[in-house]
């Protein structure tokens, strides 16, 4: 069986690292607290809190799992052997949308660390499918829902 690898960022599997040690020293205790209390209250087929409490903890057990999963096949992002004028994984670009529109800017990220609210996106994403491997200069067309549309490349970092 072929292990999925998750291409992050070194500040990105830190911030995994950190989550997960928050969920392992700080949520499970707070979890483990509000099961006692809520069985104290007595017939369990009727305790709203300790199903509240049940559900809370099989979310944090999950996601305890899917982070030491994407923290083990974490592949770190190494931009050395790219061209400092070529986007790839890990860098951050600014594009405008032809004939005239705004400028955009946007870093690319696995998927693991991905967080289109913060100009993060997935290299999975259609953009970055787009984009990646293009220069400054270059005009690119982006395939999406709402219909392609053509970009130019203005920065690179």
């Amino acid at each position: 069986m072929v292990e999925q690898v998750y291409p992050m960022t070194h500040e990105g599997k830190e911030k995994l690292e950190q989550e997960l040690e928050e969920l392992k020293t700080v949520k499970r205790g707070e979890i483990i607290e509000r099961i006692k209390i809520a069985r104290s209250f007595g017939d369990l087929s009727e305790n709203s809190e300790y199903e509240s409490a049940k559900d809370e903890q099989a979310f944090v057990e999950g996601r305890i799992n899917t982070l030491e999963n994407m923290i083990r096949f974490a592949e770190i992002i190494d931009n050395d052997n790219v061209n400092s004028d070529e986007i790839s994984i890990g860098k951050t670009f600014t594009f405008v949308e032809q004939p005239n529109g705004d400028e955009e800017e946007y870093t690319i990220v696995g998927k693991a660390e991905a967080d289109p609210f913060s100009g993060k996106i997935s290299n999975d994403s259609p953009i970055a499918q787009a984009v990646i491997g293009k220069k400054v200069g270059d005009v690119v067309a982006i395939a999406t829902p709402g219909g392609d549309m053509q970009v130019k490349i203005t920065k690179v970092n």
